[in-house]
């Protein structure tokens, strides 16, 4: 059930593989979350700026996860940190500034979301 978005600056778009990160970020996320249900996730390539960096220089992917509430704090901490490292691991390469900004928010759905049946 978590939805992921992950928004990413669009030069990045050639230097690291969405698809293979995402392979390896549905497992962990259900993993880490305790959740049963099937990850979906949003990829958006955006114009992004850091500071007064140009946006064809400033380099930021911003993951957001949405559970299901109820998890502890310390649970989403988790969350966050292992999909902090991953993220790490996948931008690591050839093309991606060493000081790209790496962000990740764990946060609870609202009370007024609700999902297909078809979807589940």
């Amino acid at each position: 059930m978590p939805h992921l978005t992950i928004d990413y600056s669009s030069h990045l778009a050639g230097s690291f593989d969405p698809a293979a990160l995402v392979k390896e970020l549905h497992p962990l996320v259900a993993e880490e979350s305790g959740t049963t249900g099937v990850c979906k996730t949003l990829l958006r390539p955006v114009v992004t700026f850091v500071g007064d960096r140009p946006s064809e220089e400033a380099a930021f992917v911003h993951v957001e996860v949405g559970l299901m509430p109820g998890r502890p704090e310390t649970r989403k901490t988790r969350l966050s940190e292992a999909v902090l490292a991953l993220l790490g691991k996948h931008l690591r390469v050839e093309g991606v500034p060493p000081e790209a900004v790496l962000s990740v928010e764990v946060r609870d759905l609202a009370a007024s979301y609700r999902l297909s049946p078809s979807a589940r």
